[in-house]
């Protein structure tokens, strides 16, 4: 028996509570017409999307104001010691779940703006389930459908390993890596990006000897120095004014990024290997010293694993027989094709300036509420991507630069981002001003258009203007 489905009178369908959703629907409701109503549907129990089955030992890679919605700020403090003193703080995964739930409480259920089903499926067709009653939800047609999981992360506690296990193999999710009943006279880490490097600061800095572990990265990454993206943009600007001088004067992309290696701004794990993966998530030279000290790396991918070895492309290799395999190798940025923001049977939310997802939600939810033409927010509002190679990397820039001349030439858009501690190109309106600040901008304007129009070329992409 079919059961009747009860409708609910609300203006935005919002798909995903994590980090897209919530900075969306946050910008939506603080601007668009008194009385918008909004309900937001997640699979998982609560808000907060993949923090909610992160690891237990995660932080931001990002200074936390770059992250959450815009009207209630992350984070803000600077550290006062340990290795990141001067630096703004990284939350830890509590600390963002938290930050969500204060948010929905204080801004969106509270005062009665939006409506939260956690705990249900969206089925397509405008249907919502829930996953314990089977209740069914349906949206009238005047709502708008806004899709928050397009990109959404996957992580390793969801995520099958991308390889065989066989029997007596021992192999753990990374969540699972802290609850360990013993200490294995190895630690096998399958992952290239940022998973499996804080898994092994992990547990290099609970004192295990770098000669224990064994990393298992196919290809090595680029990856950001996190002393240059701070929200401070003396600091910010700076940086992509030389990596826009970079790109300008660079014969090829492996040319640009080492350029941006001498100048402090890129990071690499190996000096005597050129990575070819650049999803560029930021690392502290703290955090780069320690996996520096690994010295047993396997640059091959795992098909499988077996009691005492790892079966790879091309060959295999020994580990200990009580070793532990920790699975890092989910994917946390995902690339998928870049569709329109705004289409008919959907708003997809996807990064508009390069990076910084929260930013480019939050912008979606600002356009959605203060522009009435689907074709207008889409000018003005192109979707960029997430970079995986070093010409995803150039294209994820190309194209977050164009978005940004084109949003940042609207006048009421130009002053709510500037208010906004998500956008990291940020000038706080009450900033004094200073020599540094000056050249920083001399310096972006000068090399902009040369930069971008070279990173298009360098990736094959029309040149354009920014």
């Amino acid at each position: 028996m079919t059961r009747t489905a009860t409708t609910l009178d609300v203006d935005y369908l919002v798909v995903g509570a994590g980090a897209a959703g919530m900075a969306f629907t946050d910008a939506l409701i603080d601007h668009a017409e008194p009385g918008v109503r909004v309900a937001l549907v997640d699979r998982r129990d609560g808000v907060g999307g993949h923090w909610r089955a992160a690891y237990p030992f995660v932080r931001l890679h990002q200074a936390s104001m770059f992250y959450g919605v815009a009207s209630t700020v992350l984070g803000g403090e600077i550290q006062q010691d340990g290795p990141e003193a001067g630096l703004h703080e990284r939350a830890s995964g509590p600390e963002i779940t938290a930050y969500y739930e204060r948010v929905l409480a204080e801004r969106m259920v509270g005062p009665g703006r939006v409506e939260l089903h956690a705990g249900c499926d969206y089925l397509g067709d405008r249907t919502v389930v829930a996953r314990a009653t089977g209740e069914r939800f349906v949206v009238p047609d005047h709502c708008r459908v806004v899709d928050a999981r397009y990109l959404a992360p996957r992580v390793p506690a969801e995520t099958p390993p991308p390889f065989t296990v066989g029997d007596g193999a021992r192999v753990v999710a990374v969540n699972d890596l802290p609850s360990l009943d013993d200490e294995p006279s190895q630690y096998v880490v399958a992952g290239s990006g940022k998973t499996a490097t804080d898994a092994i600061v992990w547990l290099l800095t609970r004192g295990v000897d770098p000669d224990r572990v064994c990393w298992v990265r196919p290809r090595d990454p680029w990856m950001l120095n996190r002393a240059v993206v701070q929200p401070d943009p003396e600091v910010y600007l700076a940086m992509v004014a030389e990596m826009m001088r970079s790109a300008a004067v660079s014969a090829s992309l492996d040319e640009v990024f080492g350029r941006l290696e001498d100048a402090g701004i890129m990071l690499r794990i190996d000096p005597s290997v050129t990575p070819t993966m650049a999803k560029a998530p930021t690392l502290g030279t703290w955090e780069l010293d320690l996996l520096r000290t690994v010295g047993h790396v396997v640059r091959r991918r795992v098909r499988s694993v077996v009691r005492g070895r790892l079966e790879l492309d091309g060959g295999s290799v020994r580990v200990a027989d009580d070793a532990v395999v920790v699975h890092c190798a989910a994917d946390g940025l995902r690339s998928r094709p870049r569709v329109p923001i705004w289409r008919p049977e959907a708003i997809t939310l996807q990064p508009i300036r390069a990076g910084f997802p929260c930013f480019g939600a939050a912008l979606a939810g600002y356009v959605e509420a203060t522009r009435h033409d689907d074709g207008t927010k889409n000018a003005l509002c192109p979707p960029s991507s997430f970079g995986d190679t070093l010409p995803d990397w150039a294209v994820m820039n190309v194209l977050g630069m164009r978005a940004a001349a084109s949003f940042g030439a609207e006048p009421d858009i130009a002053a709510w981002a500037s208010r906004v501690a998500l956008n990291p190109a940020r000038v706080d309106p009450a900033h004094p001003g200073s020599a540094a600040l000056d050249a920083a901008r001399e310096r972006l304007a000068e090399w902009t258009a040369p930069g971008v129009a070279r990173l298009a070329a360098l990736a094959g992409m029309p040149t354009g203007q920014p």
